[in-house]
């Protein structure tokens, strides 16, 4: 009986073997989620483990030191402690400052959007792993550095060395950095939405800061989570933003914020000189007639500095703002620097110039050079 049951199993196609080998192989949709979470679950359950695990290690590891060695009696100190202890979790900044940063200006992202400050994983080589959200609130503390630590360039610092490197005051001025220097971390996430500097970075050695961000000594009793801080920059006097070039430009500005034309230098008063007083005024005369505007700068203005102004102008946004200018022939459809927009010529529409005959065209370039400012819709 054995032997027939033997053939009889062997009457099977290999294939379907390998075939049901497969099946029983290749887990459910549930079991990839259900593993997912509790890979995730014991994630939190490590990092919350690990601080007990430490202090049992550490006393074990004092312990035999003390019964083994006995010069070897006091405890290392705390600097040589941290200095051994690797952190498996580090704060970040999402993005860099934008810069320039004058004092008494909101410190943002190069969108204008507040700082982000993000609770991350760290991977055996160093390197940020995925953002990681810690089971309990985190108190943040923001401050002003040095723009020179960590010196020579390290990427790894003690905590006694991240307190020395935080700058204070001036003798009589206010904090050095304001506004939401005491924050709580949540979800692995924290957003900065008003911070400013009141004072300028020319009086420390270096010339630059950095905003550092450490979780709160004190308030927290785990494996170290490693401190975070920005690229260096200088912080300028709030005066100084009063003469600064916007990027982009707006049509309203002055024509001396763009690049290249000082404010009441020689550029600038020869602008104004013909009523070019804003940079809508500049942008205007370029598409109307650029040969006069470039006369009307000189030969102060090398061909290098033109391009330059004139390609900051173009940066302008314009709007949607539309001028109509009707004329005995046709009807000009313009936006805020005379580009022509559309033509209406005998009930007909054109989009471009391009499209006229040479009559009509030379027609409409002389009726652009009028004012367009008698009618809007």
């Amino acid at each position: 009986m054995a032997a027939k049951r033997l053939h009889s199993d062997s009457d099977h196609h290999p294939a379907d073997k390998t075939d049901d080998k497969r099946m029983r192989r290749l887990p459910s949709f549930s079991t990839v989620i259900r593993e997912a979470m509790m890979r995730k679950s014991l994630q939190n359950f490590f990092f919350t483990l690990e601080p007990l695990l430490r202090k049992v290690v550490q006393e074990e590891v004092e312990r035999v030191l003390v019964l083994h060695t006995p010069r070897m009696l006091e405890r290392p100190q705390q600097k040589q402690i941290e200095a051994m202890e690797s952190s498996s979790m580090k704060l970040i900044f999402k993005s860099q400052p934008f810069l320039p940063i004058f004092t008494g200006s909101k410190v943002e992202d190069a969108e204008n959007s507040p700082l982000q400050i993000l609770l991350a994983g760290t991977c055996s080589n160093g390197e940020c792993c995925s953002p990681f959200s810690y089971p309990s609130p985190l108190k943040l503390e923001l401050v002003a550095l040095d723009g020179d630590f960590p010196p020579d360039g390290r990427e790894n610092w003690t905590p006694a060395e991240f307190q020395k490197a935080i700058l204070k005051e001036r003798n009589g001025k206010r904090p050095l950095l304001t506004g939401d220097v005491n924050v709580i971390l949540r979800d692995g996430i924290v957003m900065i939405t008003e911070l400013q500097f009141t004072d300028n970075s020319s009086w420390v050695r270096s010339r630059h800061f950095r905003i550092g961000v450490r979780v709160v000594p004190g308030s927290y009793d785990g494996p170290r989570i490693k401190e975070a801080m920005t690229q260096r920059f200088t912080v300028k006097d709030h005066r100084g933003e009063l003469y600064r070039k916007h990027h982009p430009p707006y049509l309203g500005d002055e024509v001396w914020r763009l690049e290249k034309i000082g404010k009441d230098g020689a550029f600038h008063k020869k602008l104004a000189l013909q009523h070019v007083n804003t940079v809508q005024d500049f942008l205007k005369l370029f598409e109307v007639d650029r040969h006069h505007l470039r006369e009307i700068l000189g030969a102060g203005m090398s061909d290098r500095m033109w391009e330059v102004t004139v390609n900051h102008a173009k940066e302008c946004v314009l709007g949607d703002k539309i001028y109509v200018h009707r004329g005995p022939q046709c009807t000009l459809f313009l936006n805020p620097i005379c580009q022509v927009v559309k033509i209406v010529f005998d009930d007909m529409s054109y989009d471009s110039t391009k499209e006229l005959p040479r009559t009509q065209k030379n027609y409409v370039q002389q009726l652009v050079k009028r004012p367009t400012d008698n009618g809007t819709h």
